[in-house]
């Protein structure tokens, strides 16, 4: 979980599964705003020191964007392009700090979680969508709560001891 691709990947797919609720053309509007984000933020050096931060801004996002399908009404437009944005800021963070640029060929296709997420919204199978949500949000916080556990014994190798 500390590369750059699988955290980019999931906060992607929670932010696929929060526009499956949007109408199309918020949908297309997220999407620029996403890509115009990760294009502008892949120019800017980022500090090698904040790599904690920017796992812990990717897990938080991930939680965050994957609740808001509890909604009980679609974020408006202003809403789903800040949703992407911040998207757009970790992923490129998180890319930039722990992967290399093809990481995010590997992590973009999650954004298409958002068609059959609309397609289940349209279907009233919504709860589907919910548990996919529930499960990003399960395993964001775990991942994130992670580095501020105390070691056990087992959980570095030994010659680091």
């Amino acid at each position: 979980m500390r590369g750059g691709a699988l955290p980019a990947a999931l906060l992607l797919a929670a932010l696929g599964l929060a526009l499956g609720r949007a109408s199309w053309r918020t949908q297309i509007w997220s999407v620029i705003a996403l890509v115009g984000a990760v294009a502008t933020l892949l120019q800017v050096k980022f500090v090698d020191g904040w790599i904690e931060i920017a796992f812990l801004g990717c897990w938080a996002s991930t939680a965050a964007t994957a609740a808001s399908v509890y909604l009980p009404r679609s974020p408006g437009m202003p809403a789903c392009v800040v949703l992407s944005f911040n998207a757009g800021l970790w992923v490129s963070a998180v890319v930039a700090l722990a992967g290399a640029p093809p990481d995010l060929i590997a992590a973009f296709p999650a954004i298409l979680l958002a068609f059959p997420a609309a397609w289940l919204t349209r279907r009233r199978a919504q709860i589907a969508v919910r548990v996919a949500s529930s499960w990003l949000i399960a395993i964001a916080m775990l991942v994130a709560a992670l580095p501020f556990l105390s070691t056990t014994p087992g959980y570095l190798p030994d010659h680091l001891e």
